[in-house]
């Protein structure tokens, strides 16, 4: 799926009131508007689709709305401010890069790329994305199509479109899912998605799946639920249509001497590779770039500012981002994708004990910074990449050590 995910492990639980839709309405008959609205509203753009009446009842036999889903708002109420909050706290940038999740991925990724050796060879034939990239994507999204996906599409896109609040966006992706019934890549009972309608083992999102999905088995059918050189194609054939660079690595963990600042980070903010060297920025272990790197483009990452592993990174790094836009996330497949192939183990920069901190904080933090003038990506309570340079600018010019990412203790001193 093409989910555009934050960057931190673990958000806060936010619990949304509405005006009691189940005290207040009758579910029975908003079930009844919910099958007009099918009828009256989804038909129609369906059919001019090219969708079959016949595909459209098999879709929504037996439907009932989903009630459990979040950000719901049922006929004739409105999303409320939450009331409520519980703030969890986000934890440090290595939690994502747990020793279970990497493993696990890499263990498993080994045996894929032994028994589909033939797929990923053909999909870098043709799109120019190396198969250990690919396999790092399938084992994050789907364990290589072992995990459940249990959820029926039509059920969860149906509820999302008719009582959510984006419902326009899942409307359009509903339609989207009845085109996909209709071409018959994989029959009704076979379209199970995640919970926000995300598709098979690749995770994508129906109007993503016309865009990109490929058949790698050559029986004219992108089945990306049950076919995994099907899923292996359309992975591969969406990183591709994004802009992968052939030939390009997607980026290597470097040290960051203490005379490069790390407000440098950002794809914004690129040198050519052999600049970033010149700076005194090396490769870990005294490996050398590789010789076609040096004329590149390179951006530096510090996803944890001076707490963690720094990496100089490639465009194709942003190109894993489009898949799903978070640092980690884009980081972890591409690490895992180099456990893979070439056995390597964890990073050498070490995961400081950072993180701990509720969102509502970081805004506040965020919020100081915008009134001193600083872009910060917007007080989301989320530290991306421009927050955290933020932060060490703000660092530098109040005369203190530089280390690009949100601390407790900068709560009070940013309110001053």
């Amino acid at each position: 799926m093409l989910r555009a995910l934050c960057c931190l492990i673990a958000l806060p639980l936010v619990v949304l009131s509405f005006a009691a839709p189940a005290a207040a309405q009758n579910k029975a008959a908003v079930q009844k508007q919910f099958e007009t609205w099918l009828d009256q509203t989804v038909w129609p753009q369906a059919q001019r689709k090219g969708v079959s009446r016949q595909t459209f009842r098999a879709a929504f036999n037996g439907v009932q709305l989903n009630w459990d889903l979040p950000d719901l708002v049922p006929p004739g109420t409105k999303p409320q401010t939450p009331k409520r909050q519980r703030q969890a706290e986000f934890g440090s940038p290595g939690k994502y890069f747990n020793r279970g999740s990497l493993d696990g991925a890499t263990r498993v990724g080994r045996t894929m790329m032994k028994r589909h050796a033939t797929a990923l060879a053909q999909a870098e034939a043709r799109t120019g994305v190396p198969g250990r990239i690919v396999l790092g994507i399938w084992g994050r999204e789907s364990g290589y199509g072992q995990v459940p996906i249990k959820h029926d599409v039509f059920q969860v896109l149906g509820t999302k479109g008719f009582m959510s609040t984006r419902a326009p966006y899942f409307t359009a992706e509903l339609i989207a899912a009845l085109q996909i019934a209709q071409a018959g890549h994989a029959p009704s009972g076979a379209m199970k998605s995640s919970w926000a309608g995300a598709l098979g083992q690749p995770q994508f999102m129906p109007t993503n799946f016309l865009k990109y999905a490929a058949d790698g088995d050559g029986d004219r059918h992108a089945d990306i639920w049950r076919s995994e050189a099907d899923t292996i194609a359309s992975i591969a054939n969406y990183l591709g249509k994004h802009g992968w660079q052939k030939g390009r690595d997607w980026g290597f963990e470097v040290t960051v001497p203490a005379s490069v600042s790390c407000t440098l980070e950002g794809p914004d903010q690129g040198k050519r590779i052999s600049d970033w060297q010149a700076m005194g920025i090396t490769r870990i272990g005294g490996k050398a770039f590789p010789a076609h790197e040096l004329r590149g483009e390179g951006f530096l990452l510090m996803p944890a500012g001076r707490n963690g592993p720094a990496f100089i990174v490639t465009p194709n790094f942003y190109v894993l981002k489009d898949y799903n836009m978070s640092d980690l996330y884009a980081l972890f497949v591409g690490h895992v994708g180099d456990r893979i192939q070439y056995g390597m183990g964890d990073f050498s920069g070490k995961w400081g004990a950072v993180g701990g901190l509720y969102r509502s904080d970081v805004a506040q933090m965020q919020r100081a910074l915008e009134e001193m003038g600083h872009d910060v990506g917007g007080a989301d309570g989320l530290p991306g990449f421009k927050t955290r340079r933020s932060i060490g600018r703000w660092q530098e010019a109040t005369g203190r050590p530089a280390t690009c990412f949100p601390e407790a203790s900068m709560k009070a001193a940013l309110s001053r």
